[in-house]
């Protein structure tokens, strides 16, 4: 008998906690279907020239911008975020869209190389299948469109699992994909419990599993593939540190270092986190940092003078306290911030954390939202010392007025997949962007992703 589902849910608006939408989960009869279609979809797609294919690509992007307005509205409304940054992410999606219509379009061009016996051989990127996604809520649009766009391009058939609380954010980028052009079911948002995810995975027709999310939910689906010997690419947490060396411009590292803590209201797997700053210049980072985060006022996300929107979710917000408070028993300092204020929504204040230690949460774990970890250095190697002590390695910084000293501890010292140095950011069309250690493996964008879930196929010419 075929199992089903008559569960549901409503997604919520973490800054009023009244409720959006319902929604009802997927039987298991239909997830299945669903995939199916999908496949049926990729049969037709794979076939399709580069040129094609980049076309709907670029049809996406501009897509994206005629309805820029209404996704980012519904993207604060599910999650929380700044409606300035809501369209922030969606220029971030049209740049990727951009970018894999022309430039990451060439890395599956067929390559030629000349054989030893004078033959020739063809390395075709060929298409591998339909490709399973399971997605976050802290990036609704740009979650799906940094792994969906690279695998449509590919030539693959794309299934997203999104979180629950951001699935009209899902809906609506169907509808985007469908309107600017693509097929029918090629792209399909699969609306579904754990259980039917487990059956998506083991699925025959299902050919790679993307996922981002804990280090928790990355060991459960390598497992889960590996056993059905799918690929796997995992974009798990992080807690960076952002080193603040003795030549550091202080200034323009507290600036920084602010920005990097509470974009995103602090729920970004490369957000600064771990402020690791060295003895000569503590006290004064530490007294300008305390200031600066201090006056990030927190308020409706959708009034252009808030600084800080709500955590997504109450159970979220419920962790980060328990976080900050097993921290401070265990013997950190709360500089500023960290008391749940008494109003409507799942607010929660930035906050800075002092006399940092291994053991808690602070400086082990990763915080999942605006708190920051101040951690005093002897000096600039006992700093990167400390960065390094990390089961992580998604990103970091260096703060130094020395570039090439920056430069070369970034390249042979920092180990985590990306560097910052001098500056802050999220993502780059045309950077690779992924980590190391428990922080997953594999890599997107900047031409990167695109072959992550192709068959390289050598076909060989004899000249004999």
């Amino acid at each position: 008998m075929t199992k089903t589902s008559n569960k549901g849910f409503s997604t919520i608006n973490p800054a009023t906690e009244k409720e959006i939408q319902h929604y009802d989960y997927m039987t298991e009869e239909d997830a299945l279907k669903a995939v199916n279609n999908c496949d049926k979809a990729y049969q037709d797609w794979r076939l399709k020239s580069l040129d094609h294919r980049a076309e709907i690509v670029k049809s996406i992007g501009e897509e994206l911008k005629k309805v820029k307005d209404d996704n980012a509205k519904l993207m604060t409304q599910e999650m929380g975020k700044l409606v300035k940054q809501s369209h922030e992410e969606i220029e971030l999606c049209i740049g990727i869209c951009e970018y894999t219509a022309t430039e990451g379009r060439k890395k599956l061009e067929d390559e030629v190389r000349t054989m030893e016996n004078g033959g020739k051989g063809i390395i075709q990127q060929a298409p591998l299948g339909v490709i399973y996604g399971i997605q976050p809520w802290n990036f609704p649009l740009y979650q799906a469109i940094r792994y969906a766009i690279v695998n449509l391009m590919a030539g693959n058939g794309v299934l997203l699992k999104h979180a629950k609380n951001v699935t009209g954010s899902a809906l609506m980028l169907k509808k985007v994909f469908e309107d600017a052009g693509l097929p029918k079911n090629l792209f399909t948002v699969l609306i579904i419990d754990h259980d039917t995810s487990d059956k998506i995975i083991e699925h025959k027709l299902v050919r790679g599993v993307t996922l981002t999310g804990s280090s928790k939910a990355g060991e459960y689906i390598a497992q889960k593939a590996g056993k059905a010997l799918k690929k796997t690419v995992l974009e798990l947490g992080s807690n960076d540190a952002y080193l603040v060396l003795e030549d550091a411009d202080v200034d323009l590292a507290v600036k920084t270092s602010v920005f990097g803590r509470t974009y995103n209201n602090g729920e970004t797997c490369v957000a600064a986190k771990r402020f690791v700053v060295v003895d000569k210049v503590y006290d004064q980072f530490k007294e300008a940092f305390v200031k600066g985060m201090s006056q990030i006022n927190h308020g409706d996300p959708m009034d252009k003078d808030s600084k800080l929107g709500p955590v997504a979710r109450k159970d979220l917000r419920d962790k980060l306290h328990n976080q900050v408070e097993e921290s401070v028993n265990k013997g950190a300092e709360v500089l500023c911030g960290g008391t749940i204020p008494d109003t409507k929504g799942y607010y929660y204040p930035s906050t800075v954390l002092g006399n940092v230690k291994p053991g808690q949460p602070a400086y082990d774990d990763e915080l999942f939202g605006p708190v920051a970890s101040l951690i005093k250095a002897k000096d600039d190697q006992d700093a990167m010392r400390i960065a390094n002590d990390s089961r992580f390695g998604l990103g970091g910084g260096i703060f130094s007025k020395d570039e090439d000293k920056a430069i070369q501890l970034a390249k042979n010292h920092f180990h985590t997949g990306m560097i910052n140095i001098n500056s802050y950011g999220l993502a780059h069309p045309n950077m690779p962007f992924g980590g190391i250690k428990d922080s997953g493996y594999g890599r997107e964008h900047g031409g990167f992703g695109i072959t992550e879930f192709v068959n390289t196929k050598a076909i060989m010419l004899n000249n004999s």
